[in-house]
Parts: structure tokens; sequence; C-alpha cells
């Protein structure tokens, strides 16, 4: 394990300058605390950022959660519902038909309806949503815990990464997390907002939340979970670690 002396003598020497950079990139990737974003004019960054998160914070610290009385009146949302036919039929007919796929390193492939996933053990949360634009909304979510189909699918020990694909991955947007955060107890497939089902706006029939991250990794629409080791050539040859958007791959708040 690395210890926090450790990571005190890495930081000292990542201070001194760029040969400390280098330093502590090549001590990080000892430890597997490289991102996925970790090349270009940005990399060295990127991945002090992420080792110093996942060093300095425990793995199962908790987001803020908040009273009902804390829910905001107003819950901003960004971009419109997923235009392609295959949505809008399942929008039309209620979702009935949706399934979410589960496939990639796993034992045991499978899809889950909406409503076998709301007869798997549920979870609430009232927790903050913070947009990178600046503006935010505390709300309660509702759904099924992703570790708890990550269990039932039978995530091999092998995988490094978890990958959501929403129904308009056409467009290249999709998204990952590490399987730290993967597992983390908060980390949730909402179907239900505020006490009610999930509204189109904000996702619906499932999203991903994840209240330790900005709300861009909280991917909506979802319709596939891959797991994975690499998160090389995913997404229609980006071979890049987060969508084609200028974001950074990890997002800890």
């Amino acid at each position: 394990m690395l210890t926090r002396r450790s990571l005190i003598k890495s930081g000292i020497v990542a201070a001194a300058g760029a040969s400390g950079v280098a330093v502590a990139a090549r001590l990080a990737n000892q430890y597997g605390l490289i991102p996925p974003d970790h090349g270009g004019i940005y990399g060295a960054g990127e991945t002090l950022t992420y080792a110093a998160q996942r060093l300095l914070t425990s793995r199962y610290s908790l987001a803020r959660e908040f009273s009902r009385s804390d829910i905001s009146k107003v819950a901003p949302v960004n971009g419109e519902p997923p235009r392609n036919d295959e949505y809008q039929r399942l929008f039309k007919g209620n979702f009935a038909d949706w399934r979410l796929m589960i496939d990639g390193l796993v034992v045991r492939p499978s899809s889950w309806s909406l409503a076998e996933l709301k007869r798997l053990p549920s979870s609430s949360q009232i927790t903050h949503q913070a947009c990178e634009e600046g503006w935010s909304f505390i709300a309660e979510w509702t759904g099924v815990s992703l570790a708890s189909v990550l269990n039932l699918a039978g995530a091999s020990r092998r995988a490094k990464f978890v990958v959501f694909y929403p129904f308009d991955f056409d467009n290249n947007f999709w998204d990952s997390l590490d399987m730290a955060d993967a597992f983390h107890p908060q980390t949730l497939l909402a179907y239900g907002m505020n006490g009610e089902e999930l509204p189109t706006r904000h996702g619906a029939p499932l999203r991903l939340r994840v209240p330790r991250q900005l709300g861009y990794k909280s991917v909506k629409y979802l319709a596939r979970v891959s797991v994975v080791d690499t998160l090389e050539n995913i997404g229609n040859g980006l071979g890049s670690a987060s969508p084609d958007y200028g974001y950074s791959w990890y997002a800890g708040i």
C-alpha cells in the first residue's frame, strides 16, 4: 500500500519542477493511479489530480446528503431527450420494452427491464448535482446501486472501468467510471426523482447518479453498461477516455 508518507515525499518531488512531475507520474503508475486521459498537454496535471483524490480521500467517503426540506424548487437540466427512432418508440410505450444491457467482462451478460430493476433492493439519496457550467440543484434520487447490478452480473477482477452508453450514443456521447466509483455505495442507477418517476429530460427511464463527481458523469438515457479493462477504441473509434466534449475524464468534487 502507498502510505501517506510516500505521498508527501512524492508531492515534494513533484513541486520541485517538471522532473518531479515525471517522478510522481511514475509512482502513480506503479500504484494504478494513472487516469485514462493522462496524455497530452494537461496529462501530468490530470494524473496528479486523480492520484491525489484517490490517496487523500477514502474510496468509501460519502457525498453530503440533505433533508427533504433542502430539495430545490427548480432542477435545471441540460439538453433534450434523444431523437432517434428507438428511443421515441420506447418513450411512446412508456418504456415497457426498454432493457438495460450489461455486457463485457462479466460472468453473466444480461439485460434488465425497468420492472426487473425496480424489484431489486432500492435506495434513495438526497444529493447535490453540480454542473460544470456553474448551476446546481438538490434532488432526491431513487434507484438500485450500480454495485448490486455489477455483482449480479459477476464483474471480472480484471475489470478496470465501467462504460455507460446512452441512447444518443450515435452522437458519440459516452462516459465511464473506474471500479472504485462504480462500486461506491452512493453510485446509483436512478429511475425515480423527488418521489416520482424519473422525468424525461432528467434521463428517463434510467440514468446514472455519481454524487461525488460533476454532473456530466451522471449519464442520462442509459441503454447499455459495459465492463472493460481498457478505454482504448471505445465509441466509434474515438479512442479517447471521455466524450469528445473537452471534459476531463475524472470530475471528482
